[in-house]
């Protein structure tokens, strides 16, 4: 049986280590194990692979891939993944949504504690050496107290779930939208509301967070009208995906203070362009994509993937099984 592991992206952390193949070797030694830092000639591999471990995988090479049972993705977001073709296969899809979800859940909370209390203004105020005690406080939005704020989730998968129990721990109110709301309310969540409900949401949040899966009724989901439903007092973050924002609808919205600050860790286009307006907002504080990040990374996905590995050859049902018609 053959398992290849083909992850090549151009930042280091989001390529496998060399020695992940090595310990996957140790552990299951009757597989056949390749790992490619390329797709260049990843054909050759793709015929008789029945495990794929990617982030991405064209229909055309999927084509090839006839033996393919299962593809992994040490990704939270599959939908680079779900083309036609594999959609309608029988080949599994799982990913690595545990992986990602406590440490994403992290830094939501920390840019929440940073717009709430004015971090970056302080931080540039420092590099100037000025004193700004006045300017923190007049300027803008007051600095907040996070116990009592009402927070709400647009999304309560495995990072809003996170937040919401975080946050409800903090003293904050969390109220949430999630497409089931027959489902109940999450650990941490007071009050559910239905997709079409989601303006309301809005208009009772003191900080939103989008955290959704990227779906086609999800792209642009925030735009001029979402952030004018928001109060003037309000702040988004967006930790989904670049693509569910109106970016120019949040630029505009940020300039003219409808809301009173952002942040954002994901952007239609990444790298953002240097001449991307959203560097010149002085409300909107900008992580690089590096909500995920962590020392730990690695080793987790290696304790999720070797469990659902050892899942698989035991004929046992595997764990974070996509559903490849609804995109999660």
């Amino acid at each position: 049986m053959k398992l290849l592991i083909v992850v090549h992206h151009r930042f280091d952390l989001w390529r496998a280590p060399s020695w992940f193949r090595g310990r996957l070797l140790k552990d299951f030694p009757q597989l056949d194990i390749v790992q490619r830092e390329s797709y260049d000639g990843v054909e050759e591999y793709l015929r008789d692979a029945e495990i794929v471990f990617t982030i991405s995988l064209r229909p055309e090479q999927f084509q090839v891939a006839r033996q393919l049972k299962w593809i992994h993705a040490p990704t939270a977001a599959v939908h680079q993944l779900l083309s036609p073709e594999i959609v309608h296969s029988d080949v599994n899809i799982t990913n690595s949504r545990e992986v990602h979800g406590p440490v994403v859940a992290e830094h939501v909370m920390a840019l929440i504690f940073a717009l709430g209390r004015k971090i970056p203004q302080a931080a540039l105020l420092q590099q100037k050496r000025v004193w700004g005690q006045d300017a923190i406080w007049i300027e803008g939005q007051h600095p907040r107290e996070i116990a009592g704020a009402t927070l709400g989730l647009i999304g309560v998968g495995s990072i809003g779930s996170r937040v919401a129990q975080m946050a409800s721990a903090l003293g904050m109110r969390v109220i949430a939208v999630r497409e089931h709301p027959e489902k109940g309310k999450p650990t941490g969540v007071q009050e559910v509301f239905r997709p079409s409900q989601l303006d309301e949401l809005l208009q009772r949040s003191d900080f939103v967070v989008l955290a959704a899966p990227l779906l086609p009724e999800t792209e642009k989901l925030m735009n001029a009208d979402r952030f004018s439903a928001m109060g003037s007092s309000a702040y988004f973050i967006n930790v989904g995906r670049g693509a569910q924002v109106d970016e120019s609808a949040l630029a505009e919205a940020l300039r003219n203070r409808c809301i009173a600050g952002a942040a954002l860790d994901v952007f239609e286009r990444e790298p953002l362009p240097a001449d991307s307006p959203l560097w010149e907002l002085d409300n909107l504080l900008i992580t690089p994509h590096t909500a995920g990040l962590t020392d730990k990374l690695w080793d987790r996905h290696y304790e999720l993937f070797s469990e659902n590995l050892r899942r698989y050859l035991n004929h046992q049902p595997l764990q974070f099984v996509v559903d490849k018609r609804k995109g999660y």
